[in-house]
């Protein structure tokens, strides 16, 4: 029987399996070629997005400088600064400063807010040198240098395995991933990548995850659905993509049935301990509910909202935001039409029901869609059939639209996240 790192690998996993190729110099010292791979899977990944997030970065100091606030007070607004609290305090000594959407704070608002980013910003901070800030700050530049890593990987297995079945056709799996990279640092609310949120440590891990269920790599996809579900409740849609698909391949073996034990580990751990803190198996949900109005509602909000703001609102961020929440549900008709991996079309498709169907803040929805970034596959795999030249002008309004977009957000519109 297949074990569960050889079923489905793609054609390049199995040349990382064979030996590399060696060399000899002038002087027979062997040579290998492993830098020019290790380049095109990390280097060049990491570069695009850094890039691309360095101009939103860049735009949001000039508004903060115009606006007369600091760039710093910029990215830890709203959620942030209980993160960083949390981190710095722990659950039950966070500042009665930080308060719900209806301006309170109780013995149980805290525990409304997953662990795994405060937790690891919490254990960051302990270093010599380094505040809670500077912390959650540097951790999210790892994370979002790790999430591009993986984007790029996911473009390359969607493009590789829609080559045949897409009516988008073939497209070159390289220049897909780097493109959906570019999309990922683009989408309109990125800016929360460079923040003290929760954004970029779900995306690093949701896009591992599917890597791991398209390469039958379930020990990687359910270690990473674990972690996932400590950091945020969203990951209970990809808790059920990643379980689902490890049971269909169940015939890989017992790694498939580990990723199907471990994948909801961490999101219902969680919930036993503020079932345990609250004294309710529903005590996190009622938090929720309570402090953030967020409950599911079929949409009726959503619709009210995009319907009222775009005959009535004169306002850039309301209509912007109407019209993102629109176009994802366009991106997902999109990406199903072009025939995307099950797995990743389900995640993809869940995220944004999750969001959509559901009530809370409005002005949130384009940083609350934002894992849904997947769905952006076949748009990267058009841009990777075009020339380059006309690809990258392409992308040039999309950066600064996004640069511009978020800057907006955090520095003129009061309720933005």
């Amino acid at each position: 029987m297949a074990t569960g790192t050889e079923v489905g690998a793609t054609p390049d996993e199995h040349r990382l399996r064979r030996p590399t190729p060696r060399r000899t110099t002038g002087t027979g010292a062997p040579t290998t070629q492993s830098a020019p791979r290790y380049w095109r899977s990390w280097g060049e990944p990491i570069l695009v997005f850094l890039a691309i997030r360095a101009v939103g970065i860049l735009l949001l100091a000039r508004f903060a400088q115009l606006r007369e606030t600091a760039l710093g007070d910029a990215l830890w607004l709203w959620d942030g600064k209980w993160m960083v609290a949390i981190a710095q305090y722990g659950y039950a000594d966070v500042p009665y400063s930080q308060t719900d959407a209806r301006g309170l704070h109780t013995v149980d608002t805290a525990y409304a807010f997953f662990p795994g980013y405060p937790y690891l910003v919490g254990a960051v901070a302990k270093l010599p040198l380094i505040t809670p800030f500077g912390a959650a700050l540097a951790v999210n530049l790892i994370l979002g240098c790790i999430a591009a890593v993986g984007a790029a990987r996911l473009g390359r297995v969607c493009a590789r395995m829609m080559a045949e079945s897409s009516p988008i056709g073939r497209a070159n799996p390289r220049r897909t991933g780097l493109f959906l990279v570019a999309l990922f640092a683009a989408t309109p609310m990125s800016i929360v990548l460079n923040m003290a949120y929760t954004e970029a440590l779900f995306c690093a891990l949701a896009v591992w995850a599917l890597v791991g269920v398209l390469e039958h790599r379930w020990l990687l996809a359910g270690l990473c659905t674990m972690l996932a579900g400590a950091s945020r409740p969203t990951a209970v849609v990809l808790i059920g993509v990643v379980m689902l698909a490890a049971l269909l391949a169940r015939r890989d073996g017992w790694r498939a049935w580990a990723a199907v034990v471990l994948s909801p580990l961490g999101y219902l751990g969680y919930l036993a301990v503020v079932w345990a803190h609250t004294g309710s198996p529903t005590g996190w949900f009622r938090i929720q509910t309570e402090g953030w109005g967020t409950e599911f509602d079929w949409g009726r909000s959503t619709y009210t909202f995009v319907n009222e703001t775009l005959v009535h609102s004169g306002e850039v961020a309301p209509v912007a935001t109407a019209w993102i929440i629109l176009s994802t549900l366009v991106m997902l008709g999109v990406a199903a039409w072009s025939r995307l991996p099950w797995p990743v079309l389900l995640y993809g498709a869940l995220v944004v029901a999750s969001i959509v169907l559901s009530s809370g803040l409005m002005m949130s929805r384009a940083r609350l869609l934002l894992p849904a970034f997947v769905l952006l596959v076949p748009v990267a795999m058009v841009l990777a059939r075009w020339r380059p030249q006309v690809a990258v002008a392409a992308m040039v309004p999309v950066v600064l639209g996004s640069a511009w977009f978020g800057a907006h957000m955090l520095t003129v519109y009061p309720h933005a996240m």
